[in-house]
């Protein structure tokens, strides 16, 4: 199995891991189907397999694992492993989708908080517990996806996720009140907008993400990851050479 190691002598269908740092706006199937338009071209194979190990909303960036060919197989291993992430936090209002996707719809006051109340709630929000994904995410209900249900205006009961999540640990960065700067270790399925909008209740206010950078996943870190333009350009290159039959 190869891990971000791609070379024009690469056999993408015997399997590899490309770690990218996916850029602001683009979606994780965004850049799957990218990637598997080139591999495809590049391997002579249309029917080789491309996934992603963990998705990362559009307004996030950071590390985003893509399996290629046999490495589809290793997936959810590395899915379940453990992630981290720098999050900014901005209290004293919220939104709909927890984040910036969707505009302002409350706002709360903030003068009675505290950088001490901010530690306490943050260490009462470390540890193993269950946690409530947001209407507008990715998890299945009754076969749809929840961000489905909620653009299509239905009212929707969020069931409470049977898989525990864990937060390892919560570090703050940066204090700049309204605002907050944290580092997040936690477990796979760990959605950090809704932990955005638990801090903001812990606080009797409230809270939304005002951006997220995911910088670890496992073994692999941001800093060691492709960026995507540089990435596309080196395939788009290495497709034109085999066209040619240049390697």
């Amino acid at each position: 199995m190869e891990y971000n190691n791609i070379t024009p002598e690469t056999d993408f269908t015997e399997g590899v891991v490309i770690s990218i740092d996916k850029p602001y706006g683009w979606t994780s199937a965004d850049v799957v189907r990218k990637l598997k338009f080139l591999l495809t071209k590049i391997s002579g194979h249309r029917k080789l397999k491309v996934g992603h190990a963990g998705t990362l909303d559009p307004l996030a960036t950071g590390v985003l694992l893509v399996c290629v060919g046999k490495a589809t197989k290793q997936a959810d291993a590395l899915q379940a492993e453990r992630k981290e992430y720098i999050a900014e936090v901005t209290l004293g209002a919220t939104t709909p989708s927890f984040d910036l996707e969707h505009p302002i719809d409350r706002t709360y006051p903030t003068e009675h908080i505290t950088p001490e109340l901010v530690e306490k709630a943050l260490l009462d929000l470390t540890g193993e517990r269950y946690q409530t994904p947001p209407i507008y995410s990715a998890k299945k209900i009754e076969g749809r996806r929840a961000y489905d249900f909620a653009r299509e205006g239905e009212e929707l009961e969020m069931e409470i996720r049977r898989t525990l999540i864990n937060i390892y640990n919560i570090e703050v960065l940066e204090m700049a009140l309204p605002r907050i700067t944290i580092r997040v270790e936690c477990s796979k399925g760990t959605y950090i907008r809704s932990l955005a909008q638990e801090i903001g209740e812990k606080l009797d206010s409230g809270a939304h993400l005002t951006m997220l950078r995911r910088t670890k996943s496992g073994e692999h870190t941001v800093e060691k990851a492709y960026n995507l333009d540089e990435l596309l350009k080196m395939l788009q290159e290495m497709k034109q050479n085999r066209a040619n039959n240049v390697i």
